[in-house]
């Protein structure tokens, strides 16, 4: 019984997953000819300009691939490259009150990708991927509240895309 239990189970689980292959649990596959990838400049081309917003979601989505994949980060002639525009910020009354006034507010940001896979070119991709902030209406979208609303939205579109682009969900 305790050679079942030392042994023969952790061997049996080794095994199993083993035989998974490329995967990872967070679900990402990577093809093993893809060793590195690129993150160009994503520019602001959205009618309300953020100064600095397009450098943050480059960066954010440089950091997300690299904690998230064993790929490498390259400046040109990756094995993958991620590019496009942040195309859509701003904001809406969400929830009304009595007398016409808002209670909250929504900050929805809208940004355009082109990937491009040099192993593989029917993994390309091109699509808009958008995430939404709600905020109290007595609030103003500015510091703190502006700074959270953009972490959460770029942490939720940098996840999509990447699911989109490397684990194919």
């Amino acid at each position: 019984m305790r050679f079942i239990k030392y042994i023969l189970l952790p061997l049996s689980t080794l095994l199993l997953l083993s035989g998974c292959g490329v995967y990872s649990f967070s679900g990402i596959s990577i093809s093993p000819e893809v060793k590195t990838f690129e993150v160009r400049q994503f520019s602001n081309e959205s009618l309300n300009v953020i100064p600095g917003l397009d450098r943050d979601f480059t960066i954010l989505l440089q950091d997300f691939i690299l904690n998230q994949t064993n790929l490498s980060l390259v400046k040109k002639n990756g094995d993958i490259v991620y590019e496009g525009e942040i195309v859509n910020y701003f904001e809406v009354p969400q929830t009304s009150v009595a007398g016409n006034q808002a209670a909250q507010n929504r900050l929805t940001i809208g940004v355009r990708l082109r990937y491009y896979d040099s192993t593989n070119q029917e993994n390309d991709l091109e699509q808009t991927f958008s995430f939404f902030f709600d905020f109290d209406a007595n609030e103003v979208l500015a510091g703190d509240i502006q700074e959270t609303a953009h972490e959460t939205i770029f942490e939720r579109i940098t996840q999509d895309m990447v699911n989109a682009t490397l684990a194919r969900w």
